[in-house]
This record gives structure tokens, sequence and C-alpha cells, in this order.
């Protein structure tokens, strides 16, 4: 293994979630290979942010992952910066509704695409690297890929899909490299959708009566790359006890 600070590589790291398990990992002494679609202003501010509480700690990567040849770019170019690879967390995703009579090809593309086909890849580029460092590989996937949300088929195929590749990846990269997921309850609203109304139900459905914080799923992925030394395969449900609701 390469001497110095773990790394990570984080997709979707500028924003919201991303940027959450972004600082907890750094915070936690990980060097970050940030990356990025279309939010580059924030993601240079995080980076600026966290350079400045430690020099040269971030490498900022900007990419469509729709791209097929993205996957084994962005492995490379963090090699390259860092010389290892620890950790990968597969946090970037697409989200929305396909009601059924509506639902178009590009729809399903672009959503499997995001949601399955780049995490899938990129851990197929990642996992020599994965392996030498003995590391892991976090999913970020949903409730909603084992529990389906109306007018949301497609979203939620993908999601089940990647709750699939967590359990199918952690045999094939076993023992050397762990893989899980975390799957988030209600955190962060989406940013178009959701009235009141539908919040407030979806807060009365949750157990624990509260929302959940980003830096909530922050920390589990922390502790499932650092700490869980015997979880691999496995589903992590951060959602306030949804999932056990009938």
């Amino acid at each position: 293994m390469t001497a110095g600070n773990p790394v990570a590589l984080v997709t979707g790291g500028a924003r919201r979630i991303g940027a959450a398990i972004v600082r907890r990992l750094h915070a936690d002494g990980y060097d970050i290979a940030l990356h990025c679609r279309h939010s580059i202003d924030d993601a240079q501010r995080l980076a600026a942010e966290l350079v400045e509480l430690r020099a040269n700690s971030v490498l900022l990567l900007q990419a469509n992952l729709d791209e097929l040849d993205r996957a084994p770019t962005l492995v490379a170019a963090t090699i390259e910066r860092f010389g290892r690879l620890d950790a990968l967390v597969n946090n970037a995703s697409a989200f929305f509704p396909t009601p059924l009579g509506s639902t178009l090809v590009a729809h399903w593309d672009a959503l499997f695409a995001a949601n399955v086909r780049a995490p899938f890849f990129l851990a197929q580029s990642a996992a020599p690297h994965l392996r030498a460092a003995r590391g892991g590989i976090v999913n970020l996937v949903d409730i909603h890929g084992e529990r389906p949300l109306r007018d949301h088929a497609v979203y939620g195929m993908s999601k089940a899909a990647l709750i699939h590749m967590t359990a199918a990846l952690a045999l094939e990269l076993a023992p050397d490299v762990r893989v899980n997921a975390v799957a988030p309850g209600a955190i962060l609203w989406p940013e178009h959708g959701k009235d009141v109304a539908g919040k407030n139900q979806l807060v009365a459905a949750t157990p624990l009566a509260r929302t959940g914080t980003p830096a909530e799923i922050a920390e589990a992925v922390r502790w499932l790359l650092r700490d869980a030394t015997y979880c691999t395969g496995q589903v992590i449900r951060v959602d306030g006890g949804r999932s056990i609701v009938g």
C-alpha cells in the first residue's frame, strides 16, 4: 500500500448529501477526489474550504458519468494525483418521475445510466486499486429500491439494481474489498416538488418523527468505510424507521 492519507473518490460530492460525505471523510483524514457534473462553483467552494484545512488534500474532477469512458478517466486521475485509492462512494444519482404511460426510453436510459451503469463501471475501474488498499465501496441506494414509490417505477428499479449490484460486487471483490450501501429516508426534500402537506405526511409516517440530516448519512458512510470491518454486502437503512412501517 502506498504511504500517506487514505483517499476517497466521491461522486456527486459538491452539494447536499454528497458534500456532507466529503466533509465527513475529509475530517476523518481522507484526501478527496471530489467529482461533480454541473455544480462546479459549489465544488470549487467546497474544495477551497477543505484545502484551507489541509493543503493539497482535494482533487476536483468534473465529468458527465453518462459517458462510458469517464469511469476509468476519473480513477486514473485520482491515482495520478494521490498514488492510491482506498474508498469509492457512488453518491451521484438521477431522480425524476416516470408515470406509467408517459415514460420514454430516454428516461429509462438516463436513470439507469446514472444510477446503475456509472457506479458499476467506476467500481470495475477502481477495483484493482481498492484491492491493493484493502478498501471499500459504499453505494447510495434508496428505500424505494425495495418499496415502490408511485410514479417513480424506473427510478425505483434502477436503485433496486444498485442494491443487487452491492451484494454482487461484495461477493466478487471479497475478501479484499468490502462493498456496502446506505439507503437514506427523508433527509433533504427534492429541490422541485413535494408540497408542505406531502412533507408532513412523510414525517408523520416515520417512527422517529423527524427528517434525518446529511450528517447522519455521512456518518453511516464513514462507519462502513472505517469501522464496519466485518460487514459486506449489506444495506444500512438510515431512514428513521420508515422501512419498518407497513
